[in-house]
């Protein structure tokens, strides 16, 4: 209800039983169990790690060559980037906010990807939903933070283009441009949650990647 009405994720503010149910409901419509999702408790830093199955850990990035596990990143504004190297059958995905944006997390979890033996100019890219420019107004503290990090052209008029800086981020890191893909749709909108319309008090959405193993058929 409220805030938390359709799919909700995340269960820091609502209902426990309803968020894990609605995670095994996800979960089975793509073949998965829920135990099989590897969680993070993102913190908007540049951590990557290993994905765990069934386990919560503390990073803003994770990476397998795994089959069977489904790789989660939780959001409500911030952008979520799933990667994928479908020759290597190496998966990464990451929360990219604006400190993680700032920080190059695409870079980073490229990297972990790389050495799992993947190769960057096969990987593919899912980049958003997340908040538009438009609606993402910053003060000059932030905006000077994405220049000292030579992402000034996406903090033009006081607001961030964080969408357009991944890309740009994910296309420095060597992936070919016709293999980027973003959602161009702002979480703003009343088909998503989002912390900044809702005053903090909202849901999360999941970006999922993963690969069933047999024993999930």
């Amino acid at each position: 209800m409220g805030p938390f009405a359709g799919l909700n994720l995340d269960d820091r503010q609502d209902d426990p039983a309803a968020v894990t149910e609605n995670r095994r409901r996800l979960s089975a419509s793509l073949g998965f169990r829920p135990e099989q999702v590897s969680r993070l408790d993102q913190v908007h830093g540049t951590r990557v790690v290993q994905a765990r199955p069934g386990a919560l850990q503390v990073a803003d990035a994770q990476v397998t060559a795994d089959a069977g596990v489904l790789l989660a990143i939780g959001t409500a504004d911030c952008y979520p980037l799933l990667l994928e190297d479908p020759e290597a059958g190496v998966l990464g995905a990451a929360h990219a906010g604006w400190r993680g944006t700032v920080q190059d997390i695409a870079a980073e979890t490229l990297r972990a990807m790389v050495a799992l033996g993947a190769r960057p100019e096969r990987v593919r890219a899912a980049v958003g939903p997340g908040i538009s420019a438009e609606r993402y107004p910053v003060g000059p503290d932030v905006t000077a933070a994405f220049r000292d990090a030579g992402l000034q052209d996406y903090a033009q008029d006081g607001h961030l283009d964080l969408r357009g800086a991944n890309l740009h981020l994910l296309e420095r890191a060597g992936l070919r441009p016709e293999h980027l893909w973003s959602a161009d749709r702002c979480s703003t909108g009343d088909d998503y949650y989002s912390y900044r319309r809702d005053a903090g008090v909202t849901g999360r959405m999941w970006a999922v990647i993963g690969t069933p193993g047999r024993e999930t058929a």
